[in-house]
Order: structure tokens, then C-alpha cells, then sequence
């Protein structure tokens, strides 16, 4: 068997998202659930700089651990007016203790709890038509306001 090289990652963005107030509809045979609509936000990076259009959501299932699995929808506006969607499906975890300050909106220090995602891009705009041809991971930041991810391409 062929024993490749681990991918490596690049720097593509960093974003940034605010948000609303959860709206919680309670227990269902999936978990407990959370809606988050966002309210807007921003994309800096060198190869891609965009805002965040309002009116995305990310749909949260809430384990019995406390862990959160994410299902995120958004549309960006870049700079030069092409819209890209962008989706991602996420997860935060880490001791019950830890999520229950991230829960009441404390700043935790996120050494202290995982917190990753996996975005997928997709656009009809020629010139970021490379952002459907890669994959990308994110760490992430949970804060009183929103959060704020740091995204990689996949090399």
C-alpha cells in the first residue's frame, strides 16, 4: 500500500459573522434544536475579501453531551460584486463546564474547546471558480456577538 503525505493547509480568510439571538424550538427525534440567523459579517483574505449578505441561517442540533453540529447557509457579496454560497456543516465540543460559559455568551479562550468546520464554496463567477474545485477547513471562535473563523484551503 502507497503511504501518501498529509495535505497541507494555506491561509485563505478570515471571517467574521454576527448574529441573533437563537430562536429554540425545543427537543425533536434529531437532538435539541437551535436556528441562528445571521445578520451579516465579513471575509478578509488576500484572494478573497466579501461581506456577508444577512439572512443565512445555521441550523444547530444540540447532543445530550452538549456537543453542537452545525448546518450553515450563507451568501457573500465579494468586492467586486460576484456572489458565492457558502455552506458548512461544523462541530464545537468540550467539557460540559466549558460549553455552558460559551452557552451564556462568555469569551472562552478557544485552546479550550474544539471547534471546526468544513466550508464548501459555490459560485458561477469565472474568476472564483477555483473555490468550487477545493476543499477547506475552519477553526473557530465562539464570542458574546457572533463568530469568527479562520479558513484553510486544502493543499
Amino acid at each position: 500500500m502507497i503511504h501518501l503525505t498529509a495535505p497541507s493547509l494555506s491561509f485563505l480568510c478570515d471571517m467574521e459573522l454576527t448574529v441573533e439571538k437563537a430562536h429554540l424550538p425545543g427537543k425533536t427525534p434529531i437532538g435539541n434544536r437551535r436556528i441562528i440567523r445571521v445578520t451579516g459579517g465579513k471575509l478578509r483574505g488576500e484572494n478573497l475579501t466579501a461581506r456577508v449578505v444577512p439572512g443565512g441561517d445555521d441550523w444547530i442540533i444540540v447532543r445530550d453531551d452538549g456537543t453542537i453540529i452545525q448546518d450553515v447557509r450563507i451568501l457573500l457579496e465579494t468586492d467586486d460584486d460576484a456572489l458565492i454560497i457558502m455552506t458548512y456543516r461544523g462541530i464545537r465540543t468540550g467539557s460540559r463546564k466549558i460549553l455552558k460559559r460559551l452557552d451564556a455568551g462568555e469569551e472562552v479562550d478557544p485552546e479550550e474547546y474544539y471547534f471546526r468546520t468544513a466550508p464548501i464554496f459555490e459560485t458561477g463567477v469565472p474568476k472564483y471558480d477555483w473555490l468550487n474545485r477545493r476543499l477547506f477547513v475552519s477553526r473557530g471562535i465562539r464570542l458574546a456577538t457572533g463568530v469568527n473563523y479562520s479558513i484553510y484551503t486544502v493543499d
